[in-house]
Parts: C-alpha cells; sequence; structure tokens
C-alpha cells in the first residue's frame, strides 16, 4: 500500500492520504452545516411554542415567513408542551456545558482573544469540535489557566460562574429537562453570557 502511495505521489497523483485530509476538512464544514440548520429549526419549534408571531421568528432567524409557517405547520397541537425553563440554575449536562461555552466565550473576548481557550471555544462555535466529556475536560482545563493567570483581569462572577458550572459538572445530575441538547446548550450559552456581561 506504501509503495502505491509513493508512486501516485510520483506521478503527481493525489495520494489516498492527501484525498483523506482534503475530505476530512470538507466534510466537518458539511456536517456543521446540517447541525446548525437542524438546531435553528428546533429553535424555531421553541420560540413557537413560547409564543412568538411567525413574522418576529422570520426577523430574527433571517428565513422568509412562508418557510417559517412551512416549519410551524409541523408544531401545531391542540395542546402546546409547557415552556421550557430558562433560568440559569439548571443541572443537567448539556445545560452546564452551554454555561462553560459561553463564560470561556465571555473570557476569550475580554482577554481579547488571547486567552488558552479561545482556540477552542472557536472549534465548538464553529462545529470543528463537539461537546464530547473529553473536549469538556479540555475546555474546562483551558479555562481554569486563563482564571488563574488572569485573575486581576477578569470579573470576580467569571470565577463564581466557573466555580458554579465545574461543581455540578463533577457531580452530573439526572433530568428530565425538555429540549433536544444542542437546543438547551445554546440556551444556556445565549443566557450565561447576557448574564456576566451584565454583571460586568
Amino acid at each position: 500500500m506504501a509503495g502505491g502511495e509513493d508512486a501516485r505521489e510520483g506521478s503527481g497523483a493525489l495520494t489516498e492520504g492527501q484525498a483523506e485530509r482534503m475530505l476530512a476538512g470538507m466534510n466537518e464544514v458539511i456536517r456543521a452545516g446540517e447541525e446548525m440548520r437542524k438546531l435553528r429549526a428546533e429553535m424555531v419549534k421553541l420560540f413557537f411554542e413560547l409564543g412568538w408571531t411567525q413574522d418576529k421568528i422570520a426577523e430574527l432567524a433571517d428565513m422568509s415567513q412562508p418557510a417559517v409557517s412551512k416549519q410551524v405547520a409541523k408544531y401545531r397541537t391542540a395542546d402546546r408542551p409547557p415552556p421550557m425553563e430558562l433560568h440559569l440554575d439548571q443541572r443537567d449536562l448539556p445545560w452546564l456545558e452551554g454555561r462553560l461555552w459561553g463564560l470561556a466565550e465571555v473570557v476569550s473576548e475580554t482577554l481579547d482573544e488571547s486567552a488558552h481557550c479561545t482556540r477552542y471555544v472557536n472549534a465548538l462555535s464553529r462545529g470543528k469540535k463537539r461537546f464530547t466529556p473529553q473536549n469538556i475536560d479540555e475546555l474546562r482545563r483551558l479555562l481554569e489557566e486563563d482564571l488563574r493567570q488572569h485573575h486581576a483581569q477578569l470579573p470576580g462572577v467569571h470565577r463564581k460562574a466557573y466555580d458554579e458550572i465545574s461543581r455540578h459538572l463533577d457531580i452530573p445530575t439526572r433530568s428530565t429537562a425538555t429540549g433536544s441538547a444542542s437546543v438547551r446548550r445554546a440556551l444556556a450559552h445565549a443566557i450565561q453570557r447576557d448574564r456576566l456581561e451584565s454583571q460586568a
């Protein structure tokens, strides 16, 4: 196999390794796009369940009103599910991951993106890294390092939020929370960011 790859390389053809690397990069972008489209559809459903008008959803999602109407038609039922809880202190894993992601993003921006966690935050935001236990552990390690090294530059609420999130991540709880993991993660991310920015 190696000999065949060497021969192709010498002839100016693509090797299998080169082709694999090229396609892996493209597949990442495609997968991230598909995941974002699915997340947007789930967010449209959530906003509809919260009672937002189709016009407002279309405006915020940058979609046409007929496209929103087509999506919400799937969700029309006689009995809407109870609205999702939106308070910050929830302890299911996706919610805590979203809070950690939001905190890391704020720390990265506060330190002018020179933070240790910046590369990881960007990869998560672009869908190049997934919310696996290993990636969450690495994000925690990088964020902990930023909070330790730059404690004088960062508001105390950042450390307080990290300690709370980290403590709950160490003792995961089973939850009957409604909504998909990706939606809960995105909501917690946004709410955590808003809370930190209002306290800064």
